[in-house]
């Protein structure tokens, strides 16, 4: 099935097309291109990985999951990535995570949003086989690969993995590239390299900074390749710089916001892109004080969007002042 994504306006910063949907000449299969284009103009190129909501008896909280899906899709984002590491996807059993699967996916085929569901680990024989079960999944739009972490492979293992995976997926991959996290990190040479795979749709690009390798990817990789901010504070830097969006954990709060922040990016409204990304500053560093999803989940339950602000071990609930510095921020963006 086609990739339907962010990007149909060309940006005013002279950058990336944002919304290329020619054919790849070099693209190394020679099967017809996944088509990026935006559903809405106005979804402001904003994914959000969704967290999971529990109950007070532990299990997943599946209305309180529907209600807040469909808020986030509401408020303007395009879409919602399921079952990553906001969602504690690793953190669930089998059926727990059809079950957030299945509202998810139903939301989204309700709204005319776009899913991208977390799927897979550092093996690629599990990764291929986790790929393959979402296979029939309603709105699937694309599936999320982390770089095979803790492994440590070459840099040819990094290509070679994300070739099988591309090969069993039915739908398009993003990869996720954050070295934090993995404890590798694909050089320059084999970002391009995975950008050019065909069924290889995009990137969560998640590495801290602005660096050369990602402004050099920024201006080098396919037209039709979409590179997503996964750094918070650097939205609006990344997109005005050719970048496709973000899936951005922070949007659960202040949703519209971070939309309105992601458009004025995408338009090449430099100075209001600017102003709200300063706004917008304060949230991110606040919900990220305690490891995701814990802070966003505790002002979420103090709003009453959730039953309860639990995460699974080994996450630990935010502490008060965590949740209280995220409040005010958010409440400071209006």
């Amino acid at each position: 099935m086609p990739l339907s994504w962010i990007r149909t306006q060309t940006g005013a910063t002279g950058k990336r097309n944002r919304g290329g949907v020619e054919k790849r000449a070099h693209r190394t299969r020679t099967t017809p291109p996944m088509v990026l284009a935006c559903p809405q103009p106005s979804s402001g190129g904003v994914y959000v990985p969704i967290i999971t909501p529990f109950a007070d008896d532990g299990t997943v909280a599946t209305e309180a999951l529907e209600r807040l899906a469909g808020r986030l899709i509401d408020d303007g984002a395009a879409g919602l990535v399921a079952l990553g590491t906001a969602g504690e996807g690793p953190l669930l059993d089998d059926g727990e995570r059809q079950a957030v699967l299945e509202v998810c996916a139903r939301v989204c085929s309700d709204r005319g949003a776009q899913l991208i569901v977390g799927a897979g680990s550092n093996s690629t024989s599990h990764t291929m086989a986790a790929v393959r079960a979402l296979d029939g999944t309603i709105g699937l739009t694309a599936v999320l690969c982390l770089v095979p972490y803790y492994l440590r492979p070459t840099q040819a293992g990094i290509r070679a993995h994300f070739e099988a995976v591309a090969d069993a997926s039915p739908v398009p991959v993003v990869i996720y590239n954050i070295p934090f996290r993995t404890g590798i990190r694909p050089s320059l040479e084999t970002l391009l390299a995975l950008a050019a795979l065909e069924g290889v749709a995009g990137m969560k690009h998640s590495v801290g900074a602005l660096d050369e390798d990602t402004q050099q990817l920024l201006a080098a990789a396919p037209e039709d390749f979409a590179i997503l901010g996964g750094d918070d504070q650097h939205l609006a830097a990344l997109v005005l710089l050719g970048g496709s969006g973000g899936i951005t954990a922070s949007a659960h709060l202040v949703t519209s916001r971070w939309v309105a922040l992601a458009d004025a990016a995408l338009d090449g409204r430099v100075e209001e892109a600017r102003e709200h990304q300063s706004a917008l500053l304060p949230v991110a560093e606040a919900g990220f004080a305690e490891p995701s999803p814990a802070v966003f989940k505790g002002v979420l339950h103090r709003r009453g969007e959730i039953p309860t602000p639990d995460v699974r071990l080994p996450f630990l609930p935010a502490v008060a002042e965590s949740i209280d510095r995220a409040e005010v921020a958010a409440a400071a963006c209006g």
